[in-house]
């Protein structure tokens, strides 16, 4: 939504119908369940001026929010609406789940970026991590 400047209806709808479980540059989109997807993205949405400062509190200092490329952002940003809204999903599955989401998308830094952020933010919201707090 960033990148192109559409809405919410525009991307889910984009997203169903061309890259969920579709074959796009060689590369397979992984099926995904279409209405799990649209509440995330509604959630993250509407959640967002809440969803930025628990992220920015778990950043270092030398990666604030406004560092992080518009992808990256997102992909924190679903990770860790799920994390406050879907306490049906244990911890360790997001975490997991979002820091694959990284790597088809970076190398090594950053998938190890969403690995410590969400585990920070798992550790102050839900009292469940592994790593210890950086402050």
């Amino acid at each position: 939504m960033d990148v192109a400047g559409s809405g919410l209806l525009e991307i889910t709808a984009e997203y169903e119908s061309f890259r969920l479980g579709k074959e796009i540059d060689g590369a397979v989109y992984r099926e995904a369940d279409a209405q799990w997807f649209r509440s995330i993205l509604a959630g993250v949405v509407q959640n967002q001026k809440t969803i930025d400062p628990v992220i920015h509190d778990a950043l270092t200092e030398d990666w604030p929010l406004s560092r992080l490329d518009s992808t990256l952002r997102a992909i924190m940003r679903a990770g860790v609406y799920e994390l406050m809204e879907r306490r049906d999903v244990p911890v360790a599955v997001i975490v997991s789940e979002y820091v694959d989401i990284a790597k088809a998308f970076y190398e090594e830094e950053e998938p190890r970026l969403v690995n410590a952020v969400l585990d920070r933010v798992a550790r102050r919201i839900r009292g469940e991590g592994r790593g210890q707090d950086a402050q």
